[in-house]
């Protein structure tokens, strides 16, 4: 049996990400883990599009899949891979 979790809501404060996730959940991420986050303004994190897999920013070319978070894995780019210790 597969059970599928998805992002409701997502917030940030000074150094986190909060994502609300839809079986109650909730997962906080160091920013430093996603590094277009964190050097980006607190107007453009607020654009993000929740949807069934993930979460994106068109504006800075980030996305961030559900699953990858509950993996506790970070930025995988090129050269910046982080992973939860």
């Amino acid at each position: 049996m597969s059970i599928s979790v998805s992002a409701k809501s997502v917030r940030f404060d000074s150094d986190s990400m909060w994502v609300d996730l839809s079986d109650g959940r909730t997962i906080g991420v160091p920013l430093a883990w996603f590094p277009r986050l964190l050097r980006s303004t607190e107007e453009q994190r607020q654009s993000v599009r929740v949807s069934s897999r993930g979460l994106h920013w068109p504006e800075l070319d980030e996305d961030i899949s559900i699953a990858g978070l509950l993996a506790g894995l970070g930025d995988l780019s090129t050269g910046n891979k982080t992973f939860a210790a």
